[in-house]
């Protein structure tokens, strides 16, 4: 009888996956064409270097985030010392500030002019360069610290749920055989906590991936500068989407790799209630650790960018208060609450298809739809110029045709194609969050629908919504704040004259004069902390 409801609904599932996979067809078969003037160039001079520096900042930056979240991770998830409640929602905070105005605040902080490199040859009596050696920040190691300064709460996150998570029991274990805090750790938590680490090493890597701003700022070569570069130095669309695809190929084979080492790892243990935890209780020296450790992690990551930032904005805020900030900021506005109110739409619609129907064939959309996160911003604009450039064509050409003039670009020239960009590259974050709550939804309350005689709409409308609207609204909101902060897609995409607030903080990155534009990254980092703080309320509410 479900099967039934579900069959007309199979053609509108499918029409959704292919529209949204559409860009990554369509920049598969751009990159097949030939194309040996400008990828024959770059491929016999620069392409070694940018896979080369895309790579080695991929496992940098994983290996950064590592050592910097794991600890955090495990203090706040297994002992007890002072600031721990603050902390835990405290070192999330990081995800909000773009990692290119972190990059640009530490950069002007610690360049040869910066306070510290003067205060410095003030203190000893330095007068030159040479008289000191002091460390490059616009480098490639420079650069993996910023990102892993940003990133690292995803790793953060997950790892301190698997602490959380792993039996009291087991851990009083260890006790009994003599094991203190770090042998406990390094032989039962660490181990035990492997697969969410494998997780949270991905999805990092995948952003440091899909970062633009950020290389760029500090003129390191990568995959992703050279898509940008190809595209607007060579007009070479067939050559960025080459670059495009070798790009995608690193991030499939990362993942495959990351799959393929834990294939045959298998983990069963009873987890634990918050009643259960077993917490080591701190004291002295050591509980001092624990706090100015923490508290130096969330000082660098979050609060000193910040602080600098409100002071930028103070100092500045006669100039950036002006009409461009509030045209950039509603266009940022309207731009993200309409793609991600198409993106909740898509998730509503292919998680009631899977619901409503057992045929493993009708899961497969929502499977197919949540594969353009895995796009960074950039190969994604690639993929969407490719199909909307020759629809555009073709709709002149038809014009032409009837005798009337032609429209000009009307999709790839307007803001149009901006909001199908975010929509195609975060409908996963959406899909996620409504697969979640769906999960919670008895299907019995499905069957008594069905017998009381709703139709697949009424259904939807009568008994799942009602029952859906926290995921719908964590959905919107996740949403809204990805499509506030993407930054590759919207530069590359935006049509002439247009701006958001990503787009016009960048700029002024790259003019140095982030001091101009810290009034907009501030609206950008306080809006991204609005999600922080549901999420971190959500696992309260969970544990």
């Amino acid at each position: 009888m479900v099967l039934g409801l579900a069959k007309g609904w199979s053609v509108v599932g499918y029409t959704l996956a292919l529209l949204i996979i559409m860009p990554l067809i369509a920049l598969i078969a751009q990159s097949l064409l030939p194309d040996e003037a400008v990828f024959g160039h770059l491929f016999n001079t620069v392409l070694p270097t940018y896979i080369s520096n895309s790579l080695w900042l991929m496992l940098w930056v994983v290996i950064g985030s590592l050592i910097i979240a794991v600890p955090a991770a495990w203090l706040v998830a297994k002992c007890h010392f002072p600031g721990r409640r603050i902390f835990q929602w405290a070192l999330l905070l990081p995800l909000a500030m773009p990692a290119y105005v972190v990059a640009y605040v530490y950069t002007d902080l610690l360049d040869y002019a910066g306070p510290v490199q003067r205060s410095l040859r003030a203190a000893f009596g330095w007068q030159t360069p040479q008289d000191y050696y002091f460390p490059e920040v616009r480098t490639l190691g420079g650069a993996a610290i910023m990102l892993a300064l940003v990133l690292f709460p995803y790793i953060y996150l997950l790892a301190r749920t698997a602490f959380m998570e792993q039996s009291a029991s087991l851990s009083q274990a260890t006790r009994v055989m003599g094991c203190g805090p770090w042998k406990s750790f390094w032989r039962l938590s660490l181990p035990m906590a492997r697969p969410a680490l494998a997780v949270g090493g991905a999805l990092v890597a995948m952003e440091t991936a899909a970062d633009f701003a950020t290389v760029s700022y500090f003129a390191v070569p990568t995959l992703t500068t050279a898509v940008y570069d190809t595209w607007f130095e060579y007009g070479s669309l067939t050559a960025a989407a080459k670059l495009s695809t070798i790009m995608l190929l690193v991030i499939f084979a990362m993942v495959g790799f990351e799959r393929f080492a834990r294939r045959k790892q298998k983990l069963f243990q009873k987890l634990s209630s918050p009643g259960e935890l077993d917490i080591y209780s701190l004291s002295g020296a050591k509980a001092f650790a624990a706090t100015a450790y923490c508290a130096g992690l969330l000082f660098l990551a979050f609060l000193l960018p910040f602080i600098i930032l409100l002071q930028y904005a103070y100092g500045y805020f006669a100039e950036s208060w002006n009409e461009e900030f509030f045209e950039y900021s509603f266009n940022s506005l309207w731009i993200s609450l309409l793609a991600s109110a198409i993106c909740v739409v898509i998730g509503i619609v292919l998680m009631f298809i899977r619901r409503i129907s057992p045929r493993q064939a009708d899961a497969l959309p929502s499977r197919l739809a949540s594969t353009g996160y895995a796009l960074p911003g950039t190969v994604l604009a690639i993929g969407i110029l490719v199909p909307f450039t020759q629809l555009d064509f073709a709709i002149n050409d038809l014009a032409e045709y009837l005798g009337f003039e032609g429209p000009g670009l009307i999709l790839t020239g307007s803001s149009f194609i901006i909001v199908c960009a975010f929509t195609i590259r975060f409908a996963a974050i959406a899909i996620g969050s409504i697969e979640n709550s769906y999960k919670r939804i008895s299907p019995s309350l499905d069957m008594a629908g069905i017998t009381m005689g709703l139709k697949p709409l009424g259904l939807l409308r009568l008994v799942h919504i009602p029952l859906l609207r926290k995921g719908i609204f964590a959905g919107l909101l996740l949403v809204f704040i990805e499509c506030m902060k993407e930054l590759p897609a919207a530069l590359l995409l935006r049509p002439i004259g247009f701006e958001n607030l990503a787009t016009y903080v960048y700029q002024f990155v790259s003019d140095e004069q982030l001091e101009h534009g810290a009034l907009a990254a501030i609206v950008i980092v306080l809006v991204g902390l609005i999600p922080l703080i549901y999420l971190n309320r959500s696992l309260e509410h969970d544990n």
